[in-house]
């Protein structure tokens, strides 16, 4: 099996130190790791894969002398901008979690579970979509693919690690000092229903991500959605209340199988036994969890469901390893 160069750029970030640790457990046929950051951080030494590995600031001098074939990127919209294409001019394919791709038309954004046959119209960019989208469209893409999606309403629960250590460190540090840097109002205790800038429409950025990147993974623009988006105190773990209206009749029990049987999905749903998905259960797995699932008799075909999964790893870090690990799959299939 050929052997890959992989670079991971913004490697000393939150979402950087998963890239490493679900790297190491993927055990990829990997040879060299370029491990790249800002200035500040050049230099620092990070032990991986039995190696130690050093640091290199992120310039393009530092990228064009190295035969990379594959980069991991999450180090911000803007140093993606700039570098994205300073790797896929150089002949790396670059799959990135930021923001600045996930809509650009000629750009691939890909969740392997939904829509792998995306990735092979990639012009050496692929873009990771946001993590609240990633799990939604998990559960989302079964039940589209039987009963048609019309009508879609998202109510999010969002880690503070969704807004970096900064966030992160908002909610520990105020649970001991009451001391907020990150968010415009105490986190700890509350909930804020403010996640990105808001819009001239009244809706948050991050709102309007997922509105557009579902209508894109799933390649069905028709579909009406509609979305609010919350930060809430809790460490890790996303969670979803999400309203379903179908074109098609559904029954309850053809929407379980539907969740039951999709790839990445662990349906946990007793209710008999108070047992339903929680980040605190989600927190360093890969997988979608999915629960209260219900039949909503408010329209003629449609469902409420609960999805959970972690932010960092399924929402950020696995799923970018995840497509490098198919796109080598498939060349060496």
């Amino acid at each position: 099996m050929k052997q890959y160069n992989v670079a991971v750029v913004g490697a000393t970030g939150m979402v950087g130190n998963k890239f490493l640790q679900v790297l190491t457990e993927k055990k990829l046929p990997i040879k060299n790791y370029y491990l790249y950051a800002s200035a500040k951080s050049a230099g620092k030494v990070i032990n991986f894969m039995g190696k130690d590995h050093t640091v290199i600031e992120l310039t393009k001098e530092n990228v064009i002398d190295k035969d990379i074939d594959f980069a991991l990127f999450s180090a911000g919209g803007g140093t993606s901008k700039e570098f994205a294409p300073v790797f896929a001019e150089h002949g790396a394919i670059v799959i990135d979690n930021s923001s600045q791709w996930r809509m650009d038309p000629n750009v691939p954004l890909v969740v392997p579970e939904v829509n792998p046959e995306a990735i092979k119209n990639h012009h050496n960019i692929i873009a990771n979509p946001n993590c609240s989208t990633i799990q939604a469209v998990v559960a989302l893409k079964p039940l589209h693919d039987k009963y048609g999606i019309k009508r879609i309403v998202y109510s999010t629960y969002q880690a503070v690690s969704g807004a970096g250590v900064a966030g992160y460190n908002d909610l520990v540090n105020q649970a001991k000092e009451g001391e907020t840097k990150k968010f415009p109002y105490p986190i700890f205790g509350n909930c804020i229903p403010h996640i990105d800038v808001f819009l001239p429409n009244g809706y948050t950025k991050e709102e309007e991500k997922m509105i557009n990147e579902t209508k894109k993974i799933l390649n069905d623009y028709s579909m009406k959605i509609t979305a609010t988006t919350v930060r809430v105190p809790v460490r890790y773990g996303h969670s979803e209340s999400i309203n379903i209206e179908f074109n098609k009749p559904c029954t309850l029990e053809g929407v379980r199988e539907c969740l039951a049987n999709q790839k990445g999905i662990v349906l946990v749903d007793d209710v008999a036994n108070n047992k339903y998905p929680m980040p605190l259960y989600a927190e360093d797995h890969d997988e979608v969890f999915v629960g209260r699932v219900r039949i909503d008799d408010t329209v003629d075909s449609g469902v409420n469901i609960w999805v959970v999964a972690d932010n960092i790893r399924k929402g950020a870090a696995t799923n970018a390893v995840q497509i490098l690990e198919y796109m080598i799959n498939e060349e060496n299939a």
